[in-house]
């Protein structure tokens, strides 16, 4: 059975250092939920604290609805996969699995059909009287992972299990991992740095920072909608072009660049999005971009909300089946994804054209979405 997850204004100090302020979360039976952030976040802090490896300053923790704030962690029901192996080199892989059933004296019939159970579904079953020095990372993983399976619990934790793999393993494993909780369907808090792991994994994304979370959505509202500058930078790879500016009102709403020359660019806000605004011109705003909502003109079907200008190509990156462009607005520096055989060499000029209907306003002092 798989078990939710409940935190309650959990709170961490390391001496007077916060790392964890006052989070309140809720992971329901089954999802598949990833802490995400950069280093120094308190991303595995938090995953150490629900696996009881950690104590609480102060807040509650349930697991499949029981406090377990001062349960040790081997009472839990939780397996956890971290970033190094931790294998035994001198035992072979079955008896790696095997060790913890071994301790907690399970019947040896019960073990051997785990293993024969877990080593098929992970593909290892060849390997299992190799010792870890003898498999490649990506099996070792595959391994510990076995070793978590085998416990049959009703939460797995994950601390940044595939940072140590090349970026072909990386992959190969988070396609694997993703399949492995479709078919058992245990719940799964994951962390990782890796924005690409945390929107092709999760059920729902939680963007930490500074030992807080910023949002907590599905993967689909983070990219689309992100709560603030924070989430909109840190989430997209490129990350979206974040163009500082003011509100101008001039039958019409438009955001105008900082720095740009007079009579320059100004990005029209659509009739909708502007009378959400309201009278706010003069309002100092941040206009976040995507790079797919800035293409080639005339190269995608036509829609409503399009404003089509031209710029300088300063920067050429193709990268195989798109390439960027990168040009200046006001000074700065941002990115347009076009189709290779669109592309123009640097010097040239380019028309661009920009969906103004996925653009993005956040308030430049605050950082929230407008």
């Amino acid at each position: 059975m798989a078990a939710g997850i409940r935190l309650e204004q959990v709170q961490k100090f390391f001496g007077a250092n916060e790392v964890i302020r006052k989070i309140d979360l809720n992971i329901e039976p089954g999802e598949f939920v990833v802490l995400v952030g950069p280093s120094g976040c308190g991303k595995s802090t938090l995953l150490n604290l629900i696996a009881g490896l950690e104590t609480l300053s102060s807040g509650h923790i349930h697991i499949g609805g029981a406090q377990v704030d001062d349960t040790p962690p081997r009472d839990r029901d939780i397996a956890m996969v971290f970033q190094s192996y931790a294998l035994y080199p001198t035992k072979t892989v079955r008896h790696n699995i095997t060790f913890g059933m071994q301790t907690r004296n399970i019947p040896k019939p019960d073990q051997e059909a785990a293993v024969d159970e877990f080593a098929r579904l992970l593909q290892i079953d060849q390997l299992l009287e190799r010792k870890p020095g003898q498999l490649s990372g990506g099996q070792r993983q595959r391994v510990a992972m076995g070793r978590a399976l085998v416990r049959k619990p009703a939460v797995f934790l994950f601390d940044e299990p595939l940072s140590n793999l090349d970026a072909k393993l990386r992959i190969e494993m988070r396609t694997e991992i993703k399949k492995l909780h479709q078919r058992l369907g245990k719940t799964v808090v994951y962390v990782t740095h890796d924005q690409i792991e945390a929107m092709t994994l999760a059920t729902r994304i939680a963007v930490m920072d500074d030992g807080s979370i910023r949002q907590f959505a599905d993967p689909a509202t983070i990219y689309e909608n992100p709560a603030d500058l924070f989430v909109a930078g840190f989430m997209g790879s490129p990350p979206m072009n974040m163009v500082p500016g003011r509100l101008v009102w001039d039958e019409g709403l438009f955001v105008v660049p900082e720095r740009e020359h007079e009579g320059g660019l100004r990005f029209p806000i659509p009739a909708a999005a502007a009378a959400r605004l309201g009278d706010d011109a003069g309002r100092k705003v941040v206009l976040g971009l995507r790079p797919e909502t800035i293409f080639a003109a005339g190269t995608e079907l036509p829609g409503p909300n399009r404003f089509v200008f031209e710029r300088e190509v300063d920067v050429v990156e193709p990268t195989g089946p798109d390439t960027m462009i990168v040009f200046s607005v006001g000074g700065q520096d941002l990115i347009a994804r076009v189709r290779p055989e669109d592309a123009r060499a640097p010097g040239c000029s380019f028309r661009f054209e920009v969906d103004m209907d996925k653009a993005k306003i956040f308030d430049s002092e605050t950082g929230l979405r407008l």
